[in-house]
């Protein structure tokens, strides 16, 4: 079922954005997540989800925000991702995301992670120690939340579609909704599933690197 789809059946305290503009959310009083329902390049995600895992770009990066599309290339040269469609897209979708992400926040900076997952990390449900994250899987299955009751994992569990990016509150948030929100990476160990996960968070120029 596609997350359109389901935009009723959505827990409290997640807002559904169409587009950029939709990501303000993230700062209504009572917004813990923001989930984007946007259409992204199937056959670009095809392609990734067909490439040889030790090609997908990795790597951890604090950098201005300016900067992402060209690190973003420099990950893919050094993981041996060949040029085409799939990488243009890739790259192109990143930079896109920090630029939009950035002007939510206000952040010059962004740290850009890509992870090449193939365990059950992060697997257990939680809230990160940020301001607020953004988390777009690229292949494979995508981040999983629901609102937690009583400190366990929630009942129903909600998994975003490959490509469509999240925003989520952290607990450095100033402001924390009683929404219960928790989310986590899906357990996949074993299933040889190879996940490709983009994470960036926000850095302001006081703690970006001199």
């Amino acid at each position: 079922m596609t997350l359109t789809a389901r935009l009723r059946d959505l827990p409290v305290g997640v807002s559904v954005a169409r587009d950029a503009r939709g990501l303000s959310a993230l700062s209504d009083p009572g917004c813990s997540a923001v989930a984007w329902s946007r259409s992204p390049s199937d056959a670009a995600l095809r392609r990734l989800d067909a490439q040889d895992p030790a090609t997908l770009p990795r790597g951890r990066l604090i950098l201005p925000v300016a900067a992402v599309a060209e690190a973003v290339g420099h990950l893919c040269d050094i993981s041996g991702l060949a040029h085409g469609p799939a990488r243009d897209w890739l790259v192109a979708d990143v930079a896109d995301l920090a630029r939009d992400f950035a002007a939510l926040t206000t952040s010059p900076y962004m740290r850009v992670r890509l992870d090449v997952i193939s365990t059950n990390a992060c697997r257990k449900f939680h809230v990160d120690a940020v301001t607020a994250r953004l988390v777009c899987t690229y292949r494979g299955t995508g981040t999983q939340y629901g609102v937690a009751a009583n400190s366990g994992d929630p009942e129903q569990i909600f998994t975003m579609q490959t490509g469509m990016p999240i925003l989520l509150r952290g607990t450095l948030w100033p402001v924390q909704p009683a929404t219960g929100l928790v989310h986590r990476s899906p357990p996949i160990e074993g299933t040889g599933e190879t996940r490709l996960v983009l994470v960036l968070d926000p850095i302001s120029a006081e703690d970006a690197p001199v």
